[in-house]
């Protein structure tokens, strides 16, 4: 798999662009073009978590965006209201990220439950205290609040229902990654997804060499299919993640064409 070249090495290798080699694992009949919107979101969420990338080194069970749903399902309207109703019914989790304004990530709950348990194995290993906070958090405030955030006054009467709450239990989620406090009001924290701080990095610094890298080129766009075979030097998440995020949030789009998907940027 071929990575996107630096500015000094841009211009010797445009002529070899649309000849990039595939990676050993790429599929083609789950390639971007040949599956790239869909009618349902509960069909969409469940193909992009199949499709998240392995990484190495990253212990972070499968997210979605909510803007790569919006890449994905033509009808907004349609992705927020079909969202809401399954975080009703618990299917998923939705957590806000410090990535940008907008974004967030969607979590299925059998996952995100799996995410608690290996920070559960992590914390035991260090012979860490307190740990029966972890089970009170999982029975009494995951399954009662399902709000992106929550207040401190109400977590800890949720998680009163298990034990005499402590300061040092709210620490622990905190350090455990489970809760960030919000900026703007320290006694507001929000739901968060361990482990996954090196991501957020990667997805902010990918975004940022994919647009460069197509805003190099002489119209700003580039054929889909080898774009999508392409890897990224500054993020370990994939094309595909990157270019579902990138069409959602309305920085570049897709264009037919006689010879399939063009990816173009849409603002400077």
């Amino acid at each position: 798999m071929e990575a996107i070249p630096g500015p000094s090495t841009a211009r010797k290798r445009r002529r070899d662009e649309e000849n990039v080699p595939e990676s050993e694992d790429y599929d083609e009949a789950l390639s971007l073009e040949q599956s790239l919107t869909f009618s349902d979101t509960l069909v969409a969420l469940r193909i992009m978590r199949a499709q998240f990338p392995q990484i190495e080194k990253v212990s972070v069970q499968p997210f979605i965006l909510r803007s790569q749903l919006y890449s994905s399902v033509k009808d907004r309207t349609q992705v927020d209201r079909e969202l809401e109703s399954l975080r009703r019914d618990k299917v998923l989790r939705i957590f806000k990220l410090n990535t940008g304004q907008d974004d967030h990530a969607i979590m299925f709950m059998d996952d995100y439950l799996n995410q608690i348990e290996r920070v559960i194995k992590r914390m035991a290993a260090k012979k860490q205290d307190e740990l029966a906070v972890f089970e009170w958090f999982k029975t009494h405030v995951i399954t009662s609040k399902l709000e992106p955030s929550i207040e401190h006054q109400e977590l800890c009467s949720l998680l009163s229902f298990g034990g005499n709450v402590k300061d040092e239990h709210i620490s622990l989620l905190i350090n455990a990654g489970l809760l960030t406090r919000q900026l703007i009001d320290p006694n507001m924290y929000w739901f968060a997804i361990p482990n996954i701080g090196s991501l957020l990095k990667g997805l902010s610094q990918g975004r940022k060499e994919l647009l460069s890298f197509l805003n190099r080129r002489r119209y700003k766009e580039m054929m889909l299919a080898p774009l999508e075979k392409k890897r990224l030097r500054l993020s370990p998440l994939d094309m595909r993640f990157h270019l579902r995020d990138l069409i959602g949030s309305g920085h570049v789009k897709t264009v037919h064409t006689p010879t399939g998907l063009v990816v173009r940027v849409t603002k400077d």
